[in-house]
């Protein structure tokens, strides 16, 4: 089940949700290219090809150590579903894909001071049956989920995923597009399990 969202000690070749969200609670994603820019980090560090900068530095290049498996971008936070291979890969991804859109984000709106009200939170998934579970709570984020543009369901419903999101392991757990669908509508039957994530993310 989900570790309580304090990590004291990251674990290699484990799943984690990760969360954060923007500081004072103040939206992070003003228009549609901001949560655009924020999608490209994901291109940047997890393409499958290692990226390099307009100087010809290469960026941090995280494919081989961190898999995403699905994502929502909400106008203050934003939720991940993200397994690591290396105890300290997250950590290192995160702060990649969070420095980068700081000084993005600042630089654009002519302003100073943290874009995230504190380091990100994250718990752990330590059973396969949560993973599903995880992705559920995520996709289902957004009130018009199912329209929802900044999130990963397209991918799992509609749309080929990128090279940096990969589906194939949540999607295996299911008969189907359609099976998979239905298991988003039929939350009634879980909704402990989603409180009980809710609960895990909540500040203490």
């Amino acid at each position: 089940m989900p570790s309580r969202n304090v990590i004291k000690e990251y674990v290699s070749d484990s799943y984690y949700h990760v969360y954060a969200r923007g500081s004072n609670k103040q939206k992070i994603f003003l228009d549609a290219t901001d949560y655009h820019y924020f999608l490209s980090l994901f291109d940047r560090y997890l393409s499958e090809n290692q990226q390099f900068s307009k100087l010809g530095d290469p960026y941090p290049h995280f494919r081989s150590t961190i898999v995403l498996y699905s994502y929502c971008l909400m106008s203050n936070h934003y939720h991940l579903l993200i397994h690591q291979t290396d105890a300290d890969a997250i950590q290192k991804f995160m702060r990649s894909v969070m420095t980068s859109y700081s000084r993005y984000f600042n630089k654009k709106y002519q302003r100073t001071g943290p874009v995230f009200e504190s380091r990100y939170k994250a718990s752990r998934i330590d059973a396969d049956v949560y993973l599903t579970h995880i992705t559920r709570y995520i996709h289902l984020n957004p009130r018009r989920w199912e329209t929802y543009r900044y999130s990963s369901l397209k991918y799992y419903l509609h749309t080929q995923a990128p090279a940096w999101l990969n589906t194939k392991r949540i999607m295996a757990m299911f008969n189907d597009k359609d099976d998979y669908y239905q298991f988003l509508l039929d939350y009634e039957g879980q909704r402990d399990i989603l409180a009980e994530e809710k609960y895990l993310l909540a500040d203490q």
